[in-house]
C-alpha cells in the first residue's frame, strides 16, 4: 500500500496494524486509506448514522488524494501499551454495552446487499454484521466508558456471538500468563462474565462464548498472516517470529482451559 502523502497541518494518528502509519487527523476529521470492500464499509457506516447510533466515527466521502475522511471522534484510545484503567472491570462492562448498541443498530442493516472483504467461520456466521476487531486500540473511551467503535475495516457478516467472542478473547484477556498481565488471566472466569453481564448474554450461552472464543484466535491471526503473505507493511512488520510464538501459546492456553473457563464463568453469575 502506498504511503499516503500528509499535509502539514496533519496529526498521525497511532496505533493499528494494517494502515500503521498511514491514518492522520485534520482537524475534526481522519485521513485514511480506502479499506478492501470499501463500499460495504461506507454502507455500513452511513446506516449507523441513519439509525441515531453515535458509537462510530461518520462517513464524509473521499478527499483529493482517494483516501476515506471519516469524523474523528473525541476521546482516549488505549492503544499499546495499555493505560491501567483499560483494564478496570467497568471498561470491560462497557465494552460489554457499546457492543450490545452496535448489535442492535445493525439488526436493521441488510448485509447480504454488499461484498464484504473477510469471512467469518461458517458456524459462527450470520446475518448481521460483526466489527471483527473490537480490540483496544479500536475502541473510544471518555471518562473510562467505552463511547465509540473505530477502524471498520475488518467488518462482515457473522454473529453477536463471534463478535464479543473477539472482544472476550482480547480484553479479559485470554491468553497465557506470559503475554498478559498474571492478576487479569487468574480472573479470567469473573472477568468474562463482566463482559457478558455489560453486554446482556443469557447465561446458557457462556459455554458458546467460550468455544467461539477459541475459534477466533485462529481466525483473527489468520488474517494476519494473510496481510503478511500479501506484503502489507503493517501486518509483514507485526508476523514476526516471536509473535507467531505469542499466537501460539494463546492458542494452547485456549485448548487447555477452555472447558475449566466455561464452567466456572457460570458460577460467577
Amino acid at each position: 500500500m502506498a504511503q499516503a502523502m500528509a499535509s502539514p497541518e496533519e496529526t498521525p494518528l497511532l496505533g493499528g496494524t494494517s494502515n500503521r502509519g498511514l491514518v492522520f487527523r485534520l482537524e475534526d476529521t481522519v485521513r485514511r486509506p480506502q479499506p478492501p470492500g470499501a463500499h460495504a464499509v461506507h454502507a455500513l457506516l452511513e446506516h449507523l448514522e441513519r439509525v441515531g447510533f453515535d458509537g462510530a466515527p461518520r462517513y464524509l466521502g473521499l478527499d483529493e488524494q482517494g483516501r476515506e475522511v471519516l469524523s474523528y471522534v473525541p476521546g482516549e484510545v488505549p492503544i499499546a501499551p495499555p493505560p491501567r484503567w483499560a483494564w478496570s472491570d467497568d471498561s470491560l462492562a462497557s465494552v460489554g454495552a457499546l457492543l450490545r448498541r452496535f448489535h442492535d443498530a445493525v439488526e436493521s442493516f441488510d448485509a447480504a446487499a454488499h461484498t464484504w472483504p473477510t469471512t467469518v467461520p461458517a458456524a459462527w456466521r450470520g446475518p448481521h454484521v460483526c466489527h471483527n476487531d473490537p480490540n483496544l486500540d479500536n475502541v473510544v473511551f471518555r471518562d473510562g466508558v467505552a463511547v465509540a467503535l473505530i477502524d471498520f475495516d475488518l467488518a462482515s457478516p457473522g454473529s453477536r456471538l463471534w463478535d464479543l467472542a473477539i472482544a472476550a478473547r482480547l480484553w479479559v484477556p485470554l491468553r497465557d500468563s506470559r503475554d498478559a498481565r498474571s492478576d487479569l488471566v487468574d480472573r479470567a472466569p469473573a472477568r468474562l462474565a463482566v463482559l457478558a453481564d455489560g453486554y446482556g448474554l443469557a447465561r446458557r450461552e457462556l459455554p458458546a462464548l467460550v468455544a467461539a472464543a477459541r475459534a477466533t484466535h485462529d481466525w483473527c491471526y489468520s488474517v494476519v498472516r494473510a496481510g503478511a503473505e500479501r506484503g502489507q507493511r503493517g501486518y509483514v512488520e507485526v508476523w514476526t517470529p516471536s509473535k507467531r510464538a505469542y499466537v501460539a501459546r494463546g492458542r494452547t492456553w485456549l485448548a487447555r482451559h477452555a472447558d475449566r473457563l466455561a464452567r466456572e464463568v457460570a458460577d460467577q453469575r
